[in-house]
């Protein structure tokens, strides 16, 4: 449930925002849903049961030409999957606190396995907004840095993008992301629960 829920609200936020913002491509291609069977992408799901940090869901389609201020909107549209995964952890701080604090034992069975939904959901979401925010096409990172620099080095570093997946493999593979990753994934989860409450 925390995967799907994580996934499914990283993709919305990016139709949400691009369509704010103009662009209605997701919202006219039935994309502009919380149904989380049109965001699932299997291999994706897969390789983030697998490695517990990365994995992805079908992008939503966005059409860069509709936004109002192109690039600048695309480091909206991208930059909300990210946010929306880290309001869902510091959320998930909440309802992880406040289930701990429960102690009714014929209440236990029920409460038990929402606080271990709750404790995973703080995981997951970090560990999705981390990844995602990386600079690395096709990840929202890659949007973001496309916007900071200067409009002839943004075209030549959006070229990288049919190649940055075969990059991204060999970095996670290799392991290079986990050990930059897994630091900074603790580092913002020890903030949140020490922070809340």
């Amino acid at each position: 449930m925390p995967i799907l829920l994580a996934l499914t609200l990283h993709e919305y936020a990016h139709g949400w925002v691009a369509n704010r913002l103009g662009d209605p491509t997701a919202r006219l291609l039935g994309r502009l849903t919380l149904n989380p069977i049109r965001h699932l992408d299997p291999m994706g799901t897969l390789v983030f049961v697998m490695t517990g940090m990365i994995g992805w869901a079908k992008p939503v389609p966005v059409n860069a030409l509709q936004l109002r201020n192109p690039r600048k909107d695309m480091m909206w549209v991208a930059l909300a999957g990210p946010l929306t995964n880290l309001m869902l952890a510091a959320l998930s701080v909440v309802c992880f606190k406040l289930l701990s604090s429960i102690n009714i034992p014929s209440a236990e069975a029920i409460v038990e396995p929402l606080a271990i939904m709750a404790r995973a959901s703080i995981r997951i979401n970090v560990a999705l907004a981390v990844f995602n925010i990386l600079p690395i096409p096709p990840l929202d990172g890659s949007r973001v840095m496309a916007w900071i620099l200067p409009y002839r080095q943004a075209e030549f570093y959006e070229q990288v993008e049919p190649y940055g997946f075969i990059i991204l493999l060999l970095l996670v593979f290799t392991g290079i992301v986990g050990a930059f990753l897994w630091p900074v994934i603790r580092l913002i989860e020890g903030i949140l629960m020490g922070g809340l409450f």
